[in-house]
């Protein structure tokens, strides 16, 4: 008897099989012929060698016979009997078992089985003939002769496990083994019926998205044809389409406009987004996202132009160059943060404009004065109504290009409130390491601006952020002398009024003395601002008197300068002619320039309090307080008369607030004045902060404060003498006529002054 072990092969008794030959192979070396029988074991699991075990075969088998061996080599066996196996040994890879006859219990009479068949194969045959195959299957079908057969020549078919299968072998209830039959096929049936609805659907849904995109690339088709014929009526999606195509945008870029112009061609111009869209797609596509190749820098050409744009600023000059010439090494678009501080009207903007000209570089101003909200550096995200790009992206969009010189104006006037910090926002703009990937909220994508050449200004750094300071290199613009200012005006603010009113050169004369006048009792700064409007001013009035043909030509001298600009609303301290105990010079800085101020003091009758007046600032009177325990010290017979008397200290103008240290010497030495009865001669004046222990200390303003003492008649100055190096920024003409005296302790000043 052969052996043979079978996996998941539904093999039922009284069928008929074929099989090859070779099938046989292996396990047999005796010739198979007619009447060989044959024993079918069941695998529970495949397994692809021969290594089996009897925990590896189901309890139940299969006997069979072979009915014939054909020429084809093709063997047939027909099933007998199910079998109960016993003793199954395996040893060397030949298999040993006993076998018997498993009783069915035929519960089911002939002719109900036999109507279940014909019912069973008429669903088949109704089922196949909707099908190419159905042809074939109706003849593979017709040759069944049971529903064993049937079962068994749809074996491969039928959507069952081998535990299914071998369910069925197992059964001994003749019907419950037809109806297990009848449910497999029929579930083989609904299963090729979902299959095919299936198979229907997807096509239908291929077929539909073949369809939409035949249409769409047709009208697609047709837009470009009709774009082509009249581009002023392009549509706003094929105008964006080319837009993005040449934006030459990164990917995250381009992956983000792609997808809000999808959005916009699903939406229609009918939706209520449509605007917000467009408006989003035509931002970023108008912006520059090309690197421009760095361009070489001529540094002779960059001298010429600042020289011509601007007179003076020798050391902001020079600063500048050496910018550029880094740049012009390194290869770089950018370099440094500047940061110009200095009173108004002193150029700190308009040299952001030469050096966007000496560069050949796009120029763009963004004012950043009391902007409180953070919104207006990042911008705003696109799910707010009114959403709009920050400044810092808008004013990339002006300049239309990716390396403009940028000019922050008035960085110190940003403002702090519940919007956020604007001044913390401003810090990745600013930050070398941090620009290259800024991400505007309303963009959500990053931009590089490390190409971008910063430029900002201020008044002052006092109220700059620690932070935000550290990335930015202070240049100080210190203000005109009355020199610098006549060549600015007669350079440069003269023939812009003259070209503004229309007014020819040849027609009106303005003298030299008349400038001068101007400078001196007209104007009260350090820059130019208030010296430009009084030209204009000139301009203007002069306009009117030409129209009305009062002369052909007009001359203005010092003489008749009053009739174009009125009476002189302006009043410069001066110092004084004779000296006062008590009344000492002092030099102050103001955000117009230098200024000089008189400290005053005087003993009235009281009962030792200390009276002070003049606006003053806590920081101003607590160096009144220790300018008296000074003299206090260094006076203590002449001071005894403090015990039972009132000291009063004023500082005249004073409508006008006033703060700060660097009016402690001069205080000392008006109360050491007052107590000893020696004036000073009113022809020095001092700055310098003092300290308990009689030390002068170095002040700020320096430039500023010299040139107020020059202009106002003084001509010897005290300085701490740490602030000798910033004589170097002190022009030449205000050092030449000042007898500038550096100081270290108030016992010096004192020594060399009563």
């Amino acid at each position: 008897m052969i052996i043979r072990p079978l996996y998941s092969t539904l093999l039922l008794p009284e069928v008929s099989y074929f099989f090859k030959k070779d099938f046989f192979s292996g396990w047999t070396d005796e010739p198979i012929e007619p009447n060989t029988e044959i024993l079918f074991l069941f695998l529970k699991d495949d397994k692809e060698d021969q290594d089996f075990s009897a925990a590896d075969f189901y309890p139940i088998g299969v006997s069979a016979k072979v009915e014939a061996v054909r020429e084809d080599e093709n063997i047939q066996v027909r099933t007998l009997e199910r079998v109960d196996i016993s003793d199954l040994e395996i040893t060397d890879g030949t298999i040993t078992a006993s076998a018997s006859i498993r009783p069915e219990n035929v519960d089911i009479s002939e002719a109900e089985e036999q109507e279940a068949f014909s019912r069973l194969r008429s669903t088949l045959l109704k089922f196949v003939q909707n099908y190419q195959w159905g042809l074939w299957a109706r003849g593979f079908l017709l040759q069944r002769k049971n529903l064993n057969d049937t079962a068994c020549a749809l074996s491969d078919y039928l959507n069952l496990t081998a535990d299914e299968k071998y369910a069925i072998i197992a059964a001994d209830s003749r019907r419950e083994r037809d109806e297990l039959i009848i449910k497999a096929v029929n579930e083989l049936i609904e299963f090729i019926k979902v299959s095919d609805e299936a198979q229907a659907a997807q096509k239908d849904d291929q077929n539909q998205l073949y369809r939409e995109a035949a249409l769409k690339k047709q009208i697609d088709y047709l837009q470009r044809e009709l774009d082509d014929m009249h581009p002023e009526n392009i549509s706003d999606v094929r105008k964006f389409e080319k837009k993005i195509a040449r934006s030459g945008m990164n990917k995250d870029a381009r992956r983000e406009a792609e997808k809000v112009l999808n959005r916009m061609r699903q939406e229609g111009n009918e939706s209520h987004e449509y605007g917000m869209l467009y408006d989003y797609l035509d931002f970023v596509t108008s912006l520059s996202w090309k690197t421009p190749k760095a361009a070489s820098i001529d540094l002779k050409k960059a001298e010429e132009i600042l020289d011509e744009d601007h007179y003076g600023l020798k050391k902001v000059k020079e600063r500048i160059i050496q910018q550029l010439a880094v740049m012009a090494l390194n290869k770089k678009q950018s370099g440094s943060i500047l940061l110009f501080v200095g009173a108004p009207g002193t150029g700190k903007t308009s040299i952001g404009q030469s050096i966007a000209r000496a560069l050949d570089r796009a120029y763009v101003r963004i004012s950043l004065g009391g902007i409180r909200d953070e919104a207006e550096i990042r911008g705003h995200r696109r799910t707010y109504i009114g959403a709009m790009p920050g400044r810092i992206m808008e004013g990339m969009k002006r300049s239309g290009a990716s390396n403009p010189v940028m000019v922050l104006d008035e960085v110190d006037k940003l403002a702090k409130d519940y919007g956020g910090d604007p001044a913390s926002a401003l810090l990745e703009v600013l930050d070398p390491e941090q620009n290259g990937t800024f991400t505007d909220h309303y963009m959500n994508v990053p931009y590089d601006l490390s190409n971008v050449l910063f430029v900002c200004t201020a008044n002052t750094t006092d109220t700059i952020p620690e932070p935000l300071l550290n990335r930015m290199e202070v240049i100080s613009f210190p203000g005109y002398t009355a020199v610098e200012k006549y060549h600015i005006a007669r350079r440069h603010l003269l023939p812009k009024a003259l070209s503004s009113t229309g007014i020819s050169p040849d027609i009106l004369t303005v003298t030299d003395d008349a400038i001068r006048k101007i400078i001196e009792e007209y104007t009260m700064e350090s820059g130019v601002r208030n010296l430009k409007k009084q030209i204009d001013t000139l301009c203007r009035t002069a306009a009117v008197k030409l129209v009305k043909d009062e002369a052909a030509c007009l001359d203005i001298t010092p003489e008749n300068l009053r009739d174009y600009l009125g009476r002189s609303q302006l009043h410069h301290e001066r110092r004084l002619e004779v000296g006062i105990p008590g009344v000492v010079t002092g030099l102050a800085w103001t955000m117009s320039g230098g200024e000089i101020l008189f400290i005053e003091s005087k003993i009235t009758e009281g009962k030792g309090q200390l009276l002070i007046t003049g606006q003053l600032g806590d920081v101003m009177k607590e160096s009144v307080q220790i300018a008296l325990s000074l003299v206090k010290s260094l006076f203590p017979e002449e001071t005894k008369m403090l015990e039972n008397q009132s000291l009063h200290v004023h500082v005249p103008a004073g409508a006008v607030p006033k703060d700060g240290p660097s009016a402690g010497i001069t205080i000392v030495t008006a109360l050491a004045s007052l107590v000893t009865g020696k004036a000073v001669d009113p022809q020095y004046a001092m700055t310098g902060e003092v300290s308990l222990r009689g030390n002068v200390l170095p002040i700020g303003g320096l430039p500023e404060k010299l040139m107020a003492a020059q202009r106002a008649g003084i001509s010897k100055v005290l300085i701490p003498y740490d602030n000798m190096e910033d004589l170097e920024d002190v022009a030449e003409e205000v050092r030449e006529k000042l007898d500038i005296i550096p100081v270290k302790t108030v016992s010096e000043v004192l020594d060399l002054l009563l």
